[in-house]
């Protein structure tokens, strides 16, 4: 059987594509008010004077400060009460203030001097339990620790997590059209495959599709795989040469407004075998058990264990043997690509509205060939609704 791809031009499958970021509305100001209000809620059942929040995801999300992680110190401090403040270098305050969306008080230090002791400082009239935020690196942790010897550290990530595990309505449909955008760039990057053709390039093409959709980064990832290297979950380190009849895998995704995209898609340049068809098939079945486990009070294990139990049904596995399933279903995604929690075996997380997960329980046939089929789906009042729908069959992976 043969699958006739798209145009096997670039140029014709690029000119296809348009920006599609028209009605993406940025998250609001109130927004990010309410986010902070709520943790300081949080900080205060949980007993805590405050929270500290490292440059990273976690800060944008609370504060709307866009500001990447380094060697040195810059977080914001937000207490049970009263106003954060934040921690930064001296040569940076007017880059910081540019980037800030809620003014504070910003405590700065010089090159010379410690970070650390002006945490402390900070802390002495808040209190003496300062949690954490799980992205915060061992160095930070132990300066300010050295710094304070009596300062009680703890781990904010039940807090964050809780928080940040349940997207409000601004944020799904953020991550739509992310993904609306993704599979669009998927689809043409199909249409795009000749004979010849090097991952390299694949993945070069991705990139500008990305930009072309309304992502001016482009690609925040890409694997593109052929033949046997799609055998490999992440990828290998060579590049390959794509050939008729070849096995191909592409996963990918895009940042909009901070928020991830990843689908991957899995079919054939040209003819498919029976062997092809038998474990796509699997792999379809297993991608909806996970979706169809989705219920609202679940563990999010409960996924897990539905499409491992498909897998089994039909000969593979058990368990994380091959040809088989290697690794979890699912994951969390947002502003991180991987968030908690995860669909895995021991997750006992209820699932929750507003909670955002892949179903992409990947079948490895060692040294022949691996099957991956990527959705995003997100947890409504009334269970999962998908944002992109699952690729229709082997002979239509995009649904034409």
């Amino acid at each position: 059987m043969t699958i006739g791809v798209g145009t096997n031009d670039k140029q014709s499958a690029m000119d296809g594509l348009s920006n599609m970021t028209g009605s993406v509305v940025p998250i609001s100001d109130d927004e990010f008010r309410q986010r902070l209000e709520a943790l300081q809620a949080q900080i205060r059942e949980s007993g805590a004077a405050a929270v500290y929040l490292h440059a990273g995801t976690n800060l944008y999300y609370f504060t709307g400060l866009r500001w990447s992680p380094s060697e040195r110190m810059v977080a914001a401090i937000v207490p049970a009460e009263g106003e954060i403040c934040y921690v930064a270098p001296k040569f940076e305050l007017d880059t910081l203030r540019d980037y800030w969306k809620m003014p504070a008080t910003i405590h700065a230090w010089e090159e010379h001097e410690s970070p650390y002791k002006l945490v402390s400082q900070i802390m002495k009239p808040l209190g003496s339990t300062l949690l954490i935020d799980e992205v915060t690196p061992y160095f930070i942790v132990n300066g300010i620790q050295q710094a304070d010897p009596d300062l009680k550290l703890g781990h904010a990530q039940p807090l964050t997590q809780n928080q940040r595990s349940r997207k409000s309505p601004a944020e799904i449909a953020i991550i739509k059209r992310a993904h609306e955008m993704t599979l669009a760039v998927h689809e043409a990057a199909a249409a795009m495959l000749k004979p010849g053709i090097t991952t390299g390039e694949v993945v070069d093409f991705i990139d500008q599709a990305h930009q072309v959709v309304g992502a001016p980064a482009g690609s925040y990832f890409c694997i593109v795989l052929f033949g046997v290297a799609t055998s490999f979950p992440h990828g290998v380190k060579d590049p390959q040469l794509l050939k008729e009849d070849d096995w191909v895998l592409i996963d990918t995704g895009c940042l909009v407004e901070g928020y991830n995209s990843d689908i991957t898609r899995s079919f054939a340049f040209g003819n498919y075998t029976d062997r092809h068809k038998e474990i796509w098939d699997i792999e379809k079945t297993a991608q909806l058990a996970a979706f169809d486990a989705a219920k609202l009070g679940a563990p999010c294990e409960a996924c897990d264990n539905a499409a491992r139990q498909a897998i089994e049904a039909a000969g593979y596995g058990p368990d994380y043997q091959l040809p088989g399933l290697p690794h979890r279903t699912g994951h969390g995604c947002g502003l991180d690509i991987h968030e908690a929690p995860n669909l895995v075996r021991g997750e006992m997380t209820p699932m929750a509205e507003g909670m955002v997960f892949s179903s992409e329980p990947m079948i490895v046939v060692p040294d022949e060939f691996g099957v991956r089929l990527e959705d995003h789906f997100w947890m409504s009042k009334d269970g999962p609704v998908w944002f992109t729908e699952p690729s229709d069959s082997i002979d239509n992976p995009f649904g034409r």
